[in-house]
């Protein structure tokens, strides 16, 4: 994404636009006013008596309100501009912009006020595309309103516009004539409503959960700080770490939103622009890394894709019984089953870390009577491992899709076409097993028979599971170590080979807990090596691969959320110092991105760029790597939650200084930790 762009969100409800606060939506700008999935503008073009405005200042108010100071005309023109306009903007339910004009002379002036208005309806799954209407799109002036259109068979969207103040409106936009006193002003607000309509005219949301009130300005003001007072509190020695977890809190709040299908619990959305709706992977590795901070995310989400886990088999949207969600959207395409994300179900590693998330929830939090609710939706997610993600009968996890037409490919976290090849380049057959797949389906059985063992008062399968988690940990370090270069391949192909890339993904091994105590030293060397380490983070893919590309998506970025669970996972297994070098690289790199962390940066190695390079379109606010810096400072104090108790064990690289986290949740109550890079002060939990 245009790292230009601003925006103000609330869920999955957003509005993008450039830096005067004109939306002028274009293939390569996906700006316009978003709600669930559905541009509801596409122009929205201020001018003053015929001049477009200028930006002199921008106050980022909050997530969801931004405030502009324009000029009509160029800014360079003026020396003493005798008018300026304020255009301040807030997205709560629906869309509000709220326009002054300053007249700053000393005689009575008259302006010509026009805002031009157009909608193309488009899905935001196309947001990035050339697209051409299939249905029919309408304008119609009513009431003193514009009512923008677009109806295709039973499918029909309508944006409403008003103003407070008397205007002029026709099919293109509103035009105010005003009169403005001497150093006077005067103002208005404009309304933009984003209509998902039944056959009948009523908006099907209000119809869904209609005890569900949209919230206004002053609420969501409230609901931020009282979310903010909730979570820890954090001091730091280094500023850079200060500034990103506070900029984290607040974008996970500005990402939550309550699908149609749950009336209240918010789940964070996985990022904008592209992902601002309901996916499996991202909130559930969001909550994880989440979880000493705002446990409460976890739940939402077990809830959620608890709802829509799978139950038949059905090839266009890649479902099958037990496999959690990949992706739920409500757009045109998906309405006409020209896209299957109604929902989609084309992933192999969210269905093991549904489990994985739903017993590190409760090791935090002590909550038994979760387990017990979804002991269900896990034992289904445990046999979709064994009976659906071993396609080859061979006790390993595949993927290959059902829906050879609009399926998606690579069904791992790296699902971009050329993210899975060999080390010269070549793509491998399918289907495919990955190898973090493999260390999550045995993370998922550990901790599936913990559960069972605890909470389910089934020994037998406790027993089962753990046998089957050694048998596969045994497997695996025989079939994927790759002997001439000491790493784990990138994966297995369809005819049982090596696919022998040296990749970031041999990291996730780590944190599931499936590398060889003996071999672990090999894969920290080669993740802190200069082919993977950039000097900002360990990158998608290694320098010398024949697909690497330091600003390919998969094939050479490098991506917060992968660091943050590779540095935890040095962490698991005794690699302090390498954890807190990722770590320090991360948090460094965040402060160039004015403390939010993008989706991805470019792997370029810091010795040759002094700064981490921007991924064009990479989504900013994004959920998992918004958590990234949450986890690394759970990494870097060594929180970890043990029986009853929250055990505490700081590795701080000395640039941090001085770590307090202050009023940890758990089931503990709260705790406080405090960690040095001093030797001699000691850490202690109160």
């Amino acid at each position: 994404m245009k790292s230009d762009l601003v925006m103000i969100l609330d869920g999955n409800i957003f509005v993008l636009s450039d830096g005067s606060g004109d939306i002028e939506a274009k293939p390569a700008v996906p700006c316009g006013f978003f709600s669930f999935d559905t541009r509801f503008l596409s122009l929205w073009r201020l001018t003053v008596d015929g001049e477009r405005v200028s930006t002199l200042a921008m106050d980022d108010r909050s997530y969801f309100e931004v405030r502009f100071f324009l000029v009509p005309g160029a800014p360079t023109h003026y020396v003493d501009a005798k008018v300026s306009v304020i255009r301040e903007r807030s997205v709560a339910g629906s869309f509000e912009e709220r326009l002054t004009v300053l007249n700053h002379s000393g005689e009575t002036a008259e302006f010509t006020v026009r805002v031009d208005a157009d909608c193309d309806f488009i899905p935001l799954i196309m947001a990035g595309e050339e697209s051409t209407p299939v249905g029919r799109l309408y304008r119609r002036v009513e009431d003193g309103r514009l009512h923008l259109g677009y109806q295709r068979e039973k499918l029909w969207r309508e944006t409403v516009i008003s103003t407070t103040e008397p205007a002029q409106v026709d099919e293109h936009g509103l035009t105010h004539h005003i009169r403005i006193d001497p150093h006077g002003k005067w103002t208005t607000t404009l309304h933009v409503r984003g209509l998902v309509l039944r056959p009948d005219g009523e908006d099907v949301r209000e119809h869904v959960h209609p005890g569900r009130r949209r919230r206004g300005r002053s609420e969501l003001q409230r609901d931020l700080q009282q979310w903010l007072g909730r979570a820890p509190q954090l001091a730091c020695d280094w500023e850079p770490l200060e500034r990103t977890y506070r900029r984290s809190l607040v974008d996970l709040a500005a990402l939550r939103y309550s699908p149609l299908t749950l009336p209240a619990e918010p789940m964070p959305a996985a990022g904008l622009p592209w992902n601002a709706t309901l996916t499996g992977r991202d909130p559930i590795l969001t909550s994880l890394q989440a979880l000493p901070f705002a446990p409460e995310l976890a739940l939402a989400t077990l809830r959620m894709l608890g709802i829509d886990q799978g139950t038949v088999l059905d090839d266009f949207r890649d479902e099958e019984p037990g496999k959690i969600l990949r992706e739920f959207r409500y757009g045109e395409m998906v309405a006409f089953e020209e896209r299957p994300q109604s929902p989609y179900y084309g992933a192999a590693d969210i269905t093991p870390l549904y489990v994985i998330l739903l017993d590190e929830y409760e090791r935090w939090t002590g909550d038994a009577a979760v387990v017990l609710e979804f002991e269900d939706e896990a034992r289904a997610a445990l046999r979709w491992i064994d009976e659906y993600g071993d396609l080859m009968g061979d006790g390993y996890v595949w993927y290959q899709r059902r829906n050879e037409e609009t399926g998606l490919e690579n069904q791992c976290w790296k699902e971009a076409w050329n993210s899975i090849s060999f080390r010269d380049g070549r793509l491998p057959s399918l289907p495919r097993a990955t190898c973090e797949l493999q260390g999550y389906a045995y993370d998922a059985k550990i901790r599936g028979a913990r559960l069972a063992r605890e909470f389910w008062n089934d020994p037998a399968y406790a027993d089962r599971l753990e046998r089957e988690a050694a048998e596969l940990k045994q497997r695996f370090n025989r079939d994927f170590w790759v002997e001439d270069g000491e790493y784990y391949a990138l994966a297995l192909d369809g005819d049982g080979r090596q696919v022998d890339a040296l990749s970031s993904n041999i990291g996730h091994l780590l944190w599931s807990g499936i590398v060889e105590q003996s071999r672990a030293g090999k894969i920290a060397e080669h993740l802190l090596g200069p082919r993977l380490f950039s000097g900002w983070g360990v990158r998608t893919l290694a320098e010398g691969q024949g697909r690497y590309n330091p600003i390919g998506y998969h094939v050479g970025t490098v991506w917060p959320f992968d660091n943050a669970f590779i540095a935890w996972g040095l962490r698991r297994y005794g690699f302090t110092d390498e954890a807190g070098r990722i770590a320090e690289g991360i948090i460094d790199a965040s402060w160039h991105f004015q403390g939010r962390l993008p989706e991805a940066f470019g792997g370029y190695d810091r010795e040759l760029i002094r700064l981490p390079v921007t991924y064009p379109s990479a989504s900013s606010p994004q959920a998992m790597a918004t958590g990234a810096p949450l986890l690394m400072v759970r990494t870097l104090l060594g929180l970890e939650p043990y029986g009853e108790d929250l055990v505490i064990a700081p590795a701080l690289p000395e640039r941090f200084g001085r770590i307090e986290l202050l009023d940890i949740p758990g089931r503990w109550g709260r705790v406080d930790a405090f960690g040095s890079v001093d030797p001699d002060r000691s850490s202690q939990a109160g």
